[in-house]
């Protein structure tokens, strides 16, 4: 293990969970990007230039048992999703990158004596084996030096650390798919990414990275370009469609459509509309409740913005109660802001998804071994 020049999660993330498969010897024009969420995957085509360039994109959903605990539970349905999305979109790219759930990894800031070398090494072993309620043999683990404070004397390390068995579960399922994974991040940092990549980073006010998925919630607040807090809530969009299902007694296809205010299944959309806002408060509160707990907790300092992403970001009202409970301007994100898109891409898909695909563009900016 050795420390890193300067703060890049996303960066070192690589090393903490890369599964070297890939032939270094094989110069790769393009990759894949699979986020595989709880509910979808999301596939897109990648190219490198001096930006990134999408040259294909799709998704496709999987079974809501798929994917427990953070794992791959049902890896044959996920990897006929995979294939049938390759398939679909006629990609020529075997080399994958991808992430695992934040919930799934474990992220800690400590303050360590100054020092160099193996000396590093061993200080954050010791401080991994107190914060890691499992052995240190069955999870992978890094660290980056971000700071160096008083005078010189003491330096602030991030650690962080994900079960092995949690990894597997996504390479093997990779692998299985016929494809070979180069890199494994974080979704906490994949979001870190799609947010730089598009948006100016003028001012000193801490923004809050909130990405409602299917399951959970992720946060990542990020002050002076830095990120100095992530979490996550385990609440989701599940929340609507498992509420509207139990309370109107509909399908679950039909759920989807009365959420985003569409009659179905011969329920009429304003039989549904005090469903979906008492969700939306549900969930607006517990955004709130996790950001003032952890932030708030360490700082007086207000959050100056949010960049909301994920599937229900544009929902009726989600944007809304959520400005208003913390105060500050929400932004619903666009992830394709300063994407280049092959004319090839659905814009139609861009246009319904946006949101949603800010993981796989947070991820799509990653090159194998940069730094």
């Amino acid at each position: 293990m050795a420390a890193l020049g300067s703060l890049n999660p996303s960066a070192f993330l690589k090393r903490v969970l890369n599964t070297k498969f890939q032939n270094p010897f094989a110069k790769q024009n393009s990759y894949l990007v699979l986020d595989i969420g709880s509910s979808s995957i999301k596939l897109a085509e990648v190219q490198h230039g001096s930006a990134p360039r999408l040259t294909a994109l799709a998704t496709a959903p999987i079974p809501a048992t798929a994917i427990q605990s953070n794992v791959i539970q049902d890896q044959a349905s996920v990897v006929a999703v995979i294939k049938a999305l390759v398939a679909e979109t006629k990609t020529q790219a075997t080399h994958v990158i991808t992430a695992v759930p934040g919930p799934a990894v474990i992220v800690k800031k400590v303050v360590l004596p100054a020092q160099t070398g193996a000396g590093i090494d061993s200080a954050v072993l010791g401080e991994a084996s107190q914060l890691i309620p499992d052995s240190l043999d069955n999870v992978n683990l890094d660290y980056q030096v971000i700071d160096v404070i008083e005078g010189g004397n003491q330096m602030e390390v991030l650690v962080v650390a994900v079960k092995r068995d949690i990894i597997n579960s996504y390479t093997s399922a990779i692998v299985a798919a016929d494809l070979v994974p180069m890199v494994v991040d974080v979704d906490y940092f994949a979001l870190e990414n799609m947010f730089e990549l598009n948006y100016d980073q003028a001012g000193e006010s801490p923004v809050a990275l909130v990405n409602v998925g299917a399951r959970y919630s992720s946060i990542n607040i990020l002050k002076n370009g830095r990120s100095t807090f992530t979490g996550d809530v385990p609440v989701g969009g599940a929340e609507f469609t498992d509420t509207l299902v139990r309370q109107l007694g509909c399908t679950p296809e039909d759920a989807e459509l009365l959420k985003l205010g569409q009659g179905a299944g011969g329920i009429e959309a304003q039989a549904a509309e005090s469903i979906v806002h008492s969700v939306t408060e549900f969930i607006v509160e517990e955004i709130q409740r996790s950001i003032s707990f952890f932030w708030t907790a360490a700082t007086d300092e207000p959050i100056g913005s949010v960049i909301l992403s994920g599937g229900p970001a544009r929902l009726p009202g989600l944007s809304t109660q959520l400005q208003e409970r913390l105060e500050t301007t929400v932004e619903v994100a666009d992830p394709f802001r300063r994407v280049e898109v092959s004319s090839k891409v659905s814009r139609e898909l861009i246009e319904q998804c946006g949101p949603a695909l800010a993981v796989a563009v947070g991820l799509a900016t990653r090159r194998p071994g940069d730094k």
